[in-house]
Parts: structure tokens; C-alpha cells; sequence
């Protein structure tokens, strides 16, 4: 029998006792299942996962499921930024064993875990493991769009520390409208265009003094409005992108098209 170790939220752990491991996880292929690692003779290593996992676990932790699974059972290993093979629980943990660095590896069974095949729930140190990636430690963390975690401790003063050029943070409303109005009438396209990208970043905003800019002679204003409400959750929205989708161009036209179903059928 192969032995691997599950991190969950201390919440799941009177449920794991009654019925098992749930098959919530999708793997790359889709299939549903549960990502687990091999137990290896060092702690860290096994628990590795547990720092970047507990970021999102909820405010009572992670606890960790020892699990045992029949040597040929069917599943997959792989680095978590790599394509995972097919193998057996056996053979993932003698391959996870033989690596040189197994920090980032992951195993994948694709089914639920049964009560009888869980070994024992046992408490971890939450200050084990790695964060964002292996050998993040000491490198500048990037601020943008994509790389950020919303709501995350700290993540709001990393922003304002670290601003991004493209990702923010957005400079506040008012600033933002005082461009607007610098930029003459009809304004200047170019000015427009990037005060525009900033207020794209907001959930709600100043729909009655952006307006106007439907009726801007450049385009590329317009197509920008569009992308900047399109995600509003303000009163007038859906009105302004339904005056937008008879725009003389077709680009403009497009962008309307390609925004949220939700927003659309409002």
C-alpha cells in the first residue's frame, strides 16, 4: 500500500472522519478527483504544499489526511506547471522519492477517497512549505492583474508599495475625472484612452460623467468606454452599452458583443 498525504481545510475533518475524501478537484484532463503527495522521510517535503494552500483555506487552516491507496492504483504525477503522466500510486512515490528537488511535484487520483482508506488526520505546522511558486523566497513580488490574489493579507500595501503601470492601483475617482476634464472636448484621444483603462479596473463608477464619451469622433474612445463600464454594476450601464452597439464602428461594435453575458442581458 502506497501512502500519501491530503491538505484540507480544518473544516472538512469531521466530514473526512464519517465518509472519506470527497473527488472535488478536476484534473487536467477534467476527470474529478483529489490532489495529494507521497510521504517522504522528510516532513517538509511532504507538507510542502501547505503554505501556498493556506491561503485560500479559511481562517482555522489545513490538516493533513494520510490516506493509503493499493499499489496499482491509476494515477497521475507531474510537476504543477508541467503535463502530469499516468502511473501507479507505487511508482509515484518511488519516482517523487528519486527526484533530486520534488518541491512543485503533485499527484492526482482521479475518484474519491473511501473512510477505510484513510489512515489518520493529523495537526501540521502552518508555517511548512513554500508560497506562490518554489524559490519565490526573495524574489520581488509582481503586482499585476494576473499574479495578484484579491482580498489577500497584505496585498492592498504591496500594491501601493509595488504599483503596477498597467495593473494599478487605479488612481481614486475624482483624480480620474479631473483627467477627463483636462483633456479638452473633445478631448485628447490618447489621454482618454488611458484614463479609461483605469476606471476599467473599479466595479462601479461615474456612468452619468462618462457618457458623454459615446459620442466621442475617435473610435478608439469609444471602444475604450466600453471595456472600462462593461463590468459595472451601476444603475445606466447596460442602457449606455445598448447605445454602443449601434456604433458606426465596427470595433466598437465588437467590444459591446464580447462583454459579460450577465451584462448583456440585463
Amino acid at each position: 500500500m502506497a501512502m500519501f498525504v491530503h491538505l484540507t481545510p480544518t473544516a472538512n475533518a469531521a466530514r473526512i472522519r464519517r465518509s472519506g475524501i470527497r473527488a472535488t478537484s478536476h484534473g487536467r484532463d477534467g476527470s474529478r478527483g483529489l490532489y495529494c503527495f507521497p510521504v517522504l522521510p522528510s516532513y517538509t517535503l511532504t507538507h510542502q504544499w501547505l503554505r501556498e494552500l493556506a491561503r485560500h483555506s479559511g481562517p482555522r487552516g489545513l490538516v493533513a489526511v494520510h490516506i493509503r491507496l493499493p499499489d496499482d492504483e491509476p494515477v497521475t504525477l507531474g510537476r504543477y506547471n508541467g503535463s502530469p503522466a499516468a502511473t501507479t500510486a507505487a511508482e509515484a512515490v518511488r519516482r517523487t522519492a528519486a527526484l533530486d528537488d520534488p518541491r512543485g511535484w503533485e499527484v492526482f487520483v482521479p475518484r474519491a477517497v473511501t473512510k477505510r482508506e484513510v489512515h489518520r488526520l493529523r495537526a501540521v505546522k502552518q508555517v511548512t512549505g513554500w508560497r506562490y511558486f518554489p524559490d519565490s523566497n526573495g524574489r520581488t513580488p509582481c503586482t499585476c492583474f494576473g499574479c495578484r490574489v484579491r482580498g489577500e493579507y497584505g496585498s492592498q500595501r504591496l500594491r501601493r508599495r509595488r504599483p503596477h503601470p498597467l495593473d494599478g492601483p487605479a488612481p481614486a475617482t475624482p483624480v480620474l475625472l479631473r483627467r477627463i476634464a483636462a483633456a479638452g472636448n473633445p478631448g485628447d484621444a490618447s489621454q482618454l484612452t488611458e484614463t479609461l483603462h483605469w476606471f476599467g479596473m473599479r466595479r462601479r463608477g461615474p456612468v452619468d460623467q462618462l457618457a458623454h464619451l459615446a459620442d466621442h469622433p475617435d473610435p478608439r474612445v469609444r471602444e475604450a468606454l466600453v471595456r472600462a463600464v462593461a463590468n459595472w454594476s451601476t444603475p445606466g450601464v447596460t442602457e449606455l452599452l445598448h447605445r454602443l452597439t449601434q456604433d458606426p464602428d465596427a470595433d466598437v461594435r465588437e467590444a459591446v458583443e464580447s462583454t459579460a453575458p450577465e451584462q448583456q442581458s440585463q
